[in-house]
């Protein structure tokens, strides 16, 4: 949440934004203040007149950011490059509401990575979200999908949000756990 710590911007042109915890896309205008709470995963969480939107990092210029730089694997690279790759990515992937990624909170509980007949990869992944009726799960899962399929050589991601097992603190990695004070 907003704390003195965070970092004062001004939108520098009409911006696209997801509201947190709702998922509902808006339009941020030029212009807008805000305090920067999270930046993390190459997306931002921004403070806005009381509420928190998601500010992805294709759009980090709007805020005086620099925008992700593009991924790159060698043309040869193996299956096991690859699927490193693939988890470095999902660790990008972050709630907007909980400073952790969605592998170290235990949200992640599958990643397969499969090859088509054109030669190209698809990676499967099953998840889960903290609570079912999160409002940003889609907005999630569409992260998800949108920065595996970011890796060379993923023509496409199949991300499935499942419910089975229900996730719970357990899942969470030692740092997770001991960061949030739930160990």
């Amino acid at each position: 949440m907003y704390s003195r710590s965070s970092e004062p911007v001004q939108f520098e042109r009409d911006c696209p934004a997801v509201l947190v915890p709702q998922g509902e896309s808006v339009t941020l205008p030029a212009g807008t203040y805000g305090y920067i709470t999270q930046a993390l995963g190459g997306s931002y969480t921004v403070f806005v007149e009381g509420n928190l939107f998601r500010i992805a990092g294709q759009d980090a210029d709007a805020i005086g950011k620099e925008p992700t730089e593009p991924l790159s694997l060698p043309d040869n690279a193996s299956d096991d490059e690859v699927e490193q790759m693939v988890w470095q990515q999902l660790r990008t992937c972050f709630d907007p509401e909980i400073p952790f990624n969605i592998v170290d909170l235990g949200l992640v509980y599958e990643a397969r990575l499969n090859h088509r007949d054109d030669g190209q990869r698809e990676v499967e992944v099953k998840m889960t979200l903290t609570a079912p009726g999160c409002g940003m799960g889609e907005i999630l899962v569409d992260d998800v999908r949108s920065k595996l399929e970011m890796i060379p050589t993923v023509a496409e991601a199949d991300v499935e949000l499942v419910f089975d097992p229900p996730w719970g603190r357990h899942m969470m990695s030692e740092a997770a756990k001991l960061e949030t004070g739930m160990l």
